[in-house]
């Protein structure tokens, strides 16, 4: 019932924004939405739902197939940013010239000190997205919800978040000149709070978890209150969504072209994971990367493991759980795409694990001391998560494998702070340092 009533808020809210902007709508090669489960195409407009049966829409394309040798030259030239991709997005093609945080292009970093930790032989690679304006993957997603809200004619940008997201969305906002209002549950961690409040946008605190922002906000977007909102993973999410496809693109690229053996990557709403599996699908459709098997793993905490849980029960039904985990950024009890998850896991042959708050905690850790990168709770989630699908025999180590590593650690301090700090306080002179053992 509640999903068939966002259905109906989406068709209103299209309807009624489409009788006061009355804009040309120019997103590039995306011809309209369509149904992930029936197939239905919509116009293109900010809805989310399908009408007839209620699922998920998503972007359709026309994508530019035939030379991929000069497609492939055109994006090596293009800025190093995620708009080098602008012509498999919903973008419009003078994207580059408008104001923007201009996200993407980070560091693939080929993690040698953690793979022989690890056990890994046959290539280990970190996409560290910490390096994003905002420090998170989410300046991703932001940037291409900011290109169709002014192609729909919004002037707020908004959104439900556990932190990251609002950070994104105040950032990109201010930049581009909108107007934000973002909701969070009033428990985040202090650092994504600050993150959040400090572009000068409206800040809101929800008593509840993510699944109580986020109903608040689908109530708001079919209320007059909403009138001219952008909610970039609600109304905005079908557009919002395909920025995780430039993850899939920059790991191919930058791996020469070549799709990795296997792919970890952490879960929250479980939208980053089913559209990197797009992007990976488009690249080899577009001839852009040659045709192979390749497994994708999904990384959850265990305090928020409803996709993890299923996935060993071998459900096809995602049970929504209440969050009880550090990893705040990945609590999301009732995620969207979790029955998607699911299938790619399954189609792909990799699977869905989780692992405890402790784990997390030694796994930001040991990504720290091996490769110089902090990790904030959903890094920690991840590379313990590859940990453990080693030691179970489910990931080869002998393969080329990619981690993600999607924010930066200053916003979760809370988590490592109680066990790290100083290694002594020592008087300013020698024989103190002598006798405090470290030299």
């Amino acid at each position: 019932m509640r999903r068939k009533g966002l259905a109906t808020m989406a068709v209103q809210s299209v309807e009624a924004d489409a009788s006061t902007t009355n804009l040309p709508v120019d997103l590039g090669p995306a011809t309209a939405l369509s149904c992930r489960e029936c197939g239905e195409r919509f116009e293109l407009g900010p809805i989310f739902a399908c009408s007839s049966c209620f699922g998920p829409l998503e972007v359709a394309y026309d994508l530019p197939l035939g030379d991929a040798e000069a497609l492939r030259k055109e994006i090596e030239a293009g800025p190093d940013n995620i708009w080098r991709y602008a012509p498999l997005l919903p973008v419009p093609a003078d994207v580059a010239s408008k104001p923007s945080l201009n996200p993407g292009f980070t560091k693939l970093v080929k993690a040698d000190n953690l793979a022989r930790e690890l056990g890994v032989t046959g290539g280990l690679y970190v996409k560290d997205d910490s390096g994003n304006p905002t420090h998170s993957f989410k300046d991703r997603v932001v940037a291409i919800a900011v290109e169709a809200a002014r192609a729909f004619g919004f002037t707020t940008l908004s959104c439900s978040s556990t932190g990251n997201l609002a950070g994104a969305v105040g950032a990109a906002a201010a930049r581009a000149g909108f107007r934000s209002c973002v909701f969070i549950p009033h428990d985040l961690e202090q650092g994504k709070v600050v993150m959040a409040a400090v572009y000068g946008g409206e800040l809101v605190g929800i008593e509840g978890n993510y699944d109580d922002v986020n109903r608040f906000c689908s109530e708001l977007i079919g209320d007059p209150l909403g009138e001219g909102w952008g909610f970039v993973n609600v109304n905005l999410r079908p557009y919002y969504g395909e920025g995780s496809k430039t993850l899939a693109y920059e790991i191919c690229e930058q791996l020469g072209w070549e799709i990795p053996d296997q792919l970890v990557i952490p879960i929250a709403s479980g939208s980053q994971l089913t559209k990197i599996d797009k992007g990976l699908k488009e690249l080899i459709a577009l001839g852009l990367v040659e045709d192979k098997p390749y497994k994708i793993f999904g990384a959850q905490a265990e305090g928020c493991s409803p996709v993890s849980t299923a996935f060993k029960a071998g459900h096809d039904v995602v049970r929504p759980q209440k969050p009880n985990t550090i990893a705040k950024s990945l609590a999301i009890g009732n995620p969207a795409d979790g029955p998607y998850v699911l299938d790619i896991a399954r189609r792909t042959g990799g699977a869905v694990e989780d692992v405890n708050d402790e784990q997390v905690v030694e796994s930001i850790k040991l990504l720290a001391e091996t490769e110089g990168i902090f990790a904030e709770t959903a890094g920690g989630v991840t590379v313990g998560v590859t940990k453990k699908l080693i030691e179970a025999g489910l990931l080869d180590p002998s393969l080329t494998t990619v981690v993600l590593n999607t924010g930066d650690g200053l916003k979760t301090l809370e988590a490592v702070a109680p066990t790290t700090g100083q290694s002594a306080v020592i008087r300013p002179n020698l024989d103190s340092f002598r006798e405090a053992g470290l030299a």
